[in-house]
Formats: C-alpha cells, structure tokens, sequence
C-alpha cells in the first residue's frame, strides 16, 4: 500500500504543476471526434446474452448494478484526480471473472453522458469480449495492432458514449506483439482519434503468461479481480506486487463471493 500511495502523491504532484485536464479539446478536435465516433457501426445486444454474460449494469433491475456503479465511481475520481485515462484489468489466474468486471464497469460507464469510454480486448491468447457480446464475426485485434486495419474497422458503438474493440481470433506471439513500439504507437494514435476519457484494457490473466508484464507499464492504472475461495492470497499478492511496480494499482476486486453483507442495503 505505501508504493501505492506514493505513485498517487507523485501523480497529483505533477497533475499540480501541469494543471490542464488532457481532455481539454479545440472545437476542431471535438468536432472530429464526434464524426469518427458518429460514424462507428452501432452495437444492439441481446438481453438474453448479456444476462448469460452476467453482464447486469444493462439493466439497472437486477440490484448487483449497484456494486459496480460504486466501483465506477471510484475508478472515476482516480482517474480524474491524476489526469490519468487509462485502466488495465487483469486477474491471477483464469475464471476469476476479469472480463465480466471490465464490460460491467464500461456499461456502468455509459450511465455518465459526459464520458467517452472504449474497451480494448487484449486477452490475445483467449479472448472472451466478443462473445460474451454474442459478436458473430468479431474483428482480428492482431491486424488492428500492427497497423493494418483502422479505428473504424475494429470498434463498435454501444449508445453515444462507449466504444468495443472485441477480437475474434488468438494470437499466437501475443506477448511479443503486445510490447511492440508499432502497438503503443497504434494505442496513442487511436487515442488520438476517439478521444475517450476512460480506456479499459481487458487483460489476460497474470500468473499464466507474460502478456501483462509486457504491457502494463503502457496504462496509467490497474484493477486486480480475484476470485472468492479460488484465489489464494499468496497469488493476490504477488500479482498485486508486480503490478505496482510498472503502474498504479486502483484497487483489488473480490468477485465470485457468494456471501454479501445487507448492513447498507435498501
């Protein structure tokens, strides 16, 4: 905890002595931006689907929205607090639930008109965003990160305000293209186009391949999902370890647990 709480005293350090938010747009910028985003192909999503995806920040009737608009809240402030745009989202291990966390937490997103939210799918080896999505023919993210296919060719538009990059094929050397120059190169220039607020990188899990430590010194922040009675603390903590020193860890969230406390329920 104190490696993390002296990142964010460096961050708001240096947020003060460059105060301009990085969103600040001239009206040209903000005019393009809206015609790239207008013209992104629209995303319908099946209820049903995202009900099997346990995607519940879709419909605000089932009451475990409430857990991730509070998560949303918080990643939030963060974020604004440091002029920091970008989140990974990872797990130790796999079936801990990070993908269902990063798409509740874009979806929970979307509630705020005034945010520009993409998710980017780079789980390369096993993606799982287009199909928790019900995408029948998702985009290749390999062609997207080595500069062959474009913004417009990858993203889909849920709504106004978020942006899916979903993947419909694994990439073998995913480690190997995930810390490329050409990537961060091609990240900064979708950056550049879409201008969103938040980034959420859906990661693969850490504790199976390098993919994350290749990549995470790339984002401004990081969220850790373990999973009830499957993660154990010693993987928790080497993964909180090695994430805080390549970036600024949010945060730690339990999911799986089938006990919840009613004490702040309505």
């Amino acid at each position: 905890m104190e490696r993390i709480e002296a990142a964010l005293q460096k961050a708001k350090e240096q947020h003060l002595s460059n105060p301009l938010p990085p969103q600040v747009m001239s009206p040209v910028a903000r005019i393009g931006r809206e015609s790239v985003w207008a013209d992104l192909p629209s995303l319908a999503i099946d209820p049903r689907v995202a009900a099997n995806s346990r995607i519940v920040t879709l419909n605000q009737s089932d009451t475990a929205h409430v857990a991730f608009d509070m998560m949303r809240t918080r990643v939030l402030q963060k974020l604004r607090d440091n002029n920091w745009t970008s989140v990974a989202i990872t797990s130790p291990t796999v079936g801990c639930g990070k993908s269902v966390v990063s798409l509740n937490l874009a979806f929970s997103l979307a509630n705020q008109k005034e945010c520009r939210t993409l998710v980017v799918d780079l789980d390369l080896r096993r993606p799982q965003v287009g199909k928790m999505l019900g995408l029948k023919s998702p985009p290749l993210m390999e062609s997207f990160l080595r500069g062959q296919s474009q913004v417009e060719d990858v993203f889909i538009r849920y709504g106004d305000n978020v942006a899916i990059a979903s993947n419909g094929r694994p990439v073998r050397f995913a480690a190997e293209l995930l810390q490329a120059q050409s990537t961060a190169k091609v990240l900064r220039d979708m950056k550049q186009k879409l201008r969103p607020d938040v980034i959420i990188y859906d990661m693969p899990p850490m504790l199976a391949t390098d993919d994350v430590m290749a990549f995470v010194s790339n984002v401004d922040s990081a969220i850790l999902v373990v999973a009830a009675e499957s993660t154990t603390q010693r993987e928790a903590d080497i993964c909180e370890r090695d994430l805080a020193e390549k970036t600024n860890v949010l945060g730690v969230v339990l999911n799986k647990c089938r006990y919840t406390p009613d004490k702040y329920g309505y």
